[in-house]
């Protein structure tokens, strides 16, 4: 009788730890090589099946994010845009394999676009700004407006009632600045005020005053990027210096398709990889 209290015991207390335990939350933003460039005939055989990801996919104002999930596969698909994938498909594998139980992704990407209104923005004109007067005078760009940021936090906050209760939004992945290199004395000053914005939008939105330090992680650019800009990834790196929270990820080594541009299957894989390694070695994922 004894015996079988104490099984019954370590039975309960294995269930009651596996239904306490976190359900993970990743956001994922930016421009096109967050938004994934590389065709699907260079997506790797590890890459082609996911058991445990979910996903909501929104961008711009080409919106399919409804608020639910799906499970994901590494496609972007979209008009004029050829079916690819990018470097967060390796990150989201990377997280499968090392929890072995369902995670959700939130991503809003959208190739071409800046921060800074006055740069030029190739898709619409749309921008990540957090200027109070620029989004005092726009809305979502899903709602035909110009901000992506608007977009992004309403996507967010489409789906957190979709997600389990006990969920935890452990990181923000941005990849974004190629298009900002003629306003690069500002990025620094125009990236904070993005993460801070995010950051206070969901404390408000949650009511967890933890998502005030949300972590952050970017990559920095190939320096073969036609669009590269040294001092748009010097500010990436102030922002590191400052921000104990905010992670940098180099990228400058890694090779590109034929554009000069975009990151090819390798740099896809390598960046991918680095970025998974900065999450397990900050303690952001265990």
């Amino acid at each position: 009788m004894i015996r079988i209290s104490v099984v019954f015991m370590f039975a309960l207390m294995w269930v009651t730890t596996i239904s306490a335990q976190k359900v993970s939350v990743i956001l994922t933003a930016g421009q096109s090589n967050a938004d994934g460039r590389v065709t699907l005939d260079d997506l790797p055989d590890e890459l082609r099946e996911y058991s445990y990801c979910l996903w909501s996919y929104g961008s711009g104002d080409f919106e399919t994010a409804s608020g639910e999930f799906s499970p994901y596969f590494p496609r972007v698909a979209k008009p004029k845009i050829e079916q690819s994938w990018g470097f967060d498909a390796v990150v989201y594998k990377q997280l499968e394999l090392l929890w072995q139980r369902p995670f959700y992704v939130i991503k809003h990407t959208d190739g071409g676009t800046a921060i800074d209104p006055s740069c030029e923005s190739s898709t619409h004109g749309l921008y990540w700004s957090a200027d109070t007067a620029f989004l005092s005078h726009t809305v979502s760009a899903s709602h035909g407006g110009k901000s992506l940021l608007k977009a992004f936090e309403r996507q967010i906050d489409d789906c957190l009632p979709h997600l389990p209760k006990n969920y935890d939004i452990k990181v923000l992945i941005w990849h974004q600045g190629e298009s900002d290199q003629s306003a690069a004395d500002r990025y620094y000053d125009n990236l904070k005020a993005v993460i801070a914005h995010i950051r206070q939008h969901l404390v408000e939105k949650t009511g967890k005053r933890k998502y005030a330090k949300l972590p952050v992680v970017c990559g920095t650019f190939s320096k073969d990027s036609r669009q590269g800009c040294q001092q748009v990834a010097d500010a990436l790196y102030r922002l590191s210096c400052e921000d104990k929270n905010f992670y940098v990820v180099e990228a400058s080594d890694l090779p590109l398709l034929s554009d000069h541009l975009h990151f090819n299957a390798r740099g896809a894989q390598i960046l991918g990889q680095r970025v998974f390694e900065t999450l397990v070695k900050q303690k952001i994922v265990r």
